[in-house]
């Protein structure tokens, strides 16, 4: 089988094409047949490390954590799936040697889920670490919900910084799904279109808008939940906005490694600042989310494309590198690797 592999850390240049062995299952394993894999930051960053030239953990390794395919084996004690059954895939390289930039990866069931039958490979393999993070950030309020369904969020409001990228994409997606007053974010009036495409019900411009007046305005109580992407630089925004008890959830360090905030302020609303790395979220927690995911793509509320807001760039596997400097260079939608 073909496979895309790097010995060291370093730039797009590292990665390989190789032709390896179809592995094998082992108990409690799948073996998918990867269709499409599917690009996240994580994945160039894992692949750049802390300097070029570092050895990696495993002789090879094969990039990227997310996919989606059809089940091509069981090993022995796997429940709940069946050969042939289209799947969406999770954090295949973490912790692993192998991810999904292959045509066969073996991984643990528990990071294989059914995609249902109306959504698309396409959005199988656009959900996995940015939509299990943006539900995380929507439920880690101490108001819960644990886990999304429709409803569970009416009458909350939630600011979503960042709208266009795939975590922002997906929040806004799951919130409205989940009954929520969704405002974003954005940088420009093409972003803003693809934000309002993905279902946000109010988009600012905070280059050419006041964020702070503008959200006082649509929200006199304050927002309830922030899905933050730049922390650092919206500090002083979300000190400004929030309401009563309030969560900002924080998963991404855009604009900068530090973050200063308010003291008296946010004791004044009893904030909670909350940190999301979706890999460490506690198992029952990541239960939960798996299982929100899927039942919004079987209910139609999670889609991928220019229409829905987020462009798909597709690349063939041999132009693994390509894509990875397309994501490591920002392009604004999901880049996906076309493996068969």
């Amino acid at each position: 089988m073909r496979a895309i592999v790097y010995s060291q850390t370093g730039g797009p240049d590292v990665l390989r094409l190789v032709e390896r062995l179809v592995p094998a299952t082992a108990a409690g394993q799948v073996r998918v047949r990867v269709h499409i894999s599917g690009v996240n930051p994580t994945d160039w960053k894992s692949r750049r490390g802390s300097a070029p030239g570092e050895a990696t953990p495993f002789a090879e390794v094969v990039p990227n954590q997310d996919g989606a395919g059809t089940v091509d084996a069981l090993g022995d004690g796997v429940a709940g799936l069946e050969i042939g059954q289209r799947v969406w895939i999770r954090e295949a390289a973490w912790q692993r040697a192998d991810g999904t930039a292959q045509e066969y990866v073996v991984l643990p069931a528990a990071n294989v889920a059914v995609l249902p039958p109306g959504a698309s490979i396409e959005l199988g393999a656009s959900l996995g670490i940015p939509a299990l993070t943006a539900h995380r950030c929507l439920t880690s309020s101490e108001f819960g919900p644990h886990r999304l369904s429709p409803g569970s969020l009416a009458g909350r409001a939630v600011l979503v910084a960042g709208g266009a990228g795939a975590v922002g994409h997906a929040a806004i997606q799951l919130a409205r799904w989940a009954g929520a007053e969704v405002i974003t974010t954005v940088s420009g009036p093409v972003k803003a279109e693809l934000a309002r495409r993905a279902g946000a019900d109010h988009v600012i411009n905070y280059r050419t808008q006041e964020p702070a007046a503008e959200i006082q305005k649509l929200t006199p109580h304050g927002v309830d939940i922030v899905v933050e992407v730049a922390p650092s630089k919206n500090a002083a925004l979300n000190s400004g906005i929030v309401a009563s008890r309030a969560t900002i959830a924080i998963y991404a360090n855009n604009g900068g490694d530090e973050l200063t905030l308010p003291i008296r302020s946010h004791m004044t609303t009893n904030t909670r600042v909350q940190f999301v790395l979706i890999y460490r979220v506690d198992p029952e927690a990541k239960a939960h989310a798996v299982a929100a995911v899927s039942a919004a793509a079987a209910d139609g509320a999670l889609q991928v494309g220019e229409d829905a807001g987020l462009p798909l760039h597709h690349f063939p596997l041999e132009r693994t590198a390509d894509a990875h400097a397309a994501v490591e260079a920002g392009v604004v939608g999901k880049v996906l690797i076309d493996v068969i």
